[in-house]
């Protein structure tokens, strides 16, 4: 059997990509993008040099996942993710772009992240235990961490460039930044694609703590774009053994960031190299999402 290689950067012959972000790179064709799910893989805002085996592929068959079953709830700029149904251009590439890459409707993206948690963690919580409220969100006194939270929260932030860190905004400053009418509508797509993420998750053994979306305007109409409820854009607990108080295992990149934690590195480049048993992990990791998820 042939190996599979890992892709660090899409490499299509007679293609140039439009744009790079950390882990997709992105092909215009007018009115659609091919975005190519990479194998790279950041933390702390940080690309890493070791990509991880598969991961494109697990990220675009999660979020096709995802589109499908969210797609009652709003509609998305999914086409299609069989290479078969791309452009000419890349037919050369199909056997490529099989499996990690989506054909989309192409959407002018809200300059705002729209994250939902439903749990105390990460941030949220070194802010609770600092200030007692996530992003302004008041919370009862005493609450665990890991625990989950009275009802899931809405915490936009900015969308930065580059390298830069995403900031943490409240609602009435994203109001401000893209309108009210469009701030409520973003916020109230959020919270109901979170809870249908989160009955359906639950069902296979995974808790979603929290996660972050993104929407883009095709024609005015708001639309969920980018990735859904990916372990690169979520954090993913088993259900068992859940127990709020503590640190859980992860289907996600914690595993990732917590090896990166314990290393006299400053988060800033150039990233450390990884070791082989934490690309391993960090893959298994996420092909577990991927077939709790599906199968």
């Amino acid at each position: 059997m042939k190996k599979k290689t890992s892709m660090k950067k899409a490499s299509l012959p007679g293609l140039k990509p439009a744009k790079q972000g950390k882990v997709r790179d992105i092909f215009d064709f007018g009115e659609a993008l091919l975005i190519v799910a990479t194998d790279r893989i950041s933390a702390f805002d940080v690309v890493m040099n070791d990509p991880i085996p598969d991961k494109g592929r697990v990220l675009t068959r999660i979020s096709e996942f995802w589109f499908k079953a969210t797609e009652t709830i709003i509609a998305n700029h999914m086409i299609s993710t069989s290479a078969g149904a791309f452009p000419e251009a890349c037919q050369p590439h199909r056997e490529t772009l099989e499996g990690r890459s989506m054909l989309v409707r192409k959407a002018k993206p809200l300059p705002v992240e729209c994250i939902v948690r439903g749990y105390l963690a990460g941030s949220g919580l070194n802010d609770y235990r600092r200030t007692g409220a996530i992003c302004g969100h008041e919370l009862p006194p005493g609450l665990q961490e890991s625990g989950r939270l009275p009802q899931p929260i809405f915490t936009p932030s900015t969308k930065a460039d580059g390298g830069a860190h995403d900031t943490n905004i409240s609602f009435n400053q994203m109001a401000d930044i893209i309108g009210m009418d469009l701030a409520k509508r973003a916020r109230a797509a959020s919270l109901a694609l979170y809870n249908k993420g989160c009955e359906i998750a639950e069902q296979r053994g995974i808790i979603i703590a929290d996660t972050k979306f993104e929407f883009g305007l095709i024609d005015d109409e708001l639309v969920l774009i980018d990735e859904v409820l990916t372990p690169d854009s979520s954090r993913f607990w088993p259900k068992n053994p859940y127990a709020p108080g503590r640190p859980q295992a992860s289907f996600d990149k914690q595993f990732l960031r917590d090896y990166l934690e314990g290393l006299d590195w400053d988060k800033t480049p150039p990233p450390p190299e990884l070791p082989e048993e934490i690309i391993a992990k960090t893959a298994e990791k996420y092909k577990e999402a991927l077939q709790r998820l599906t199968s």
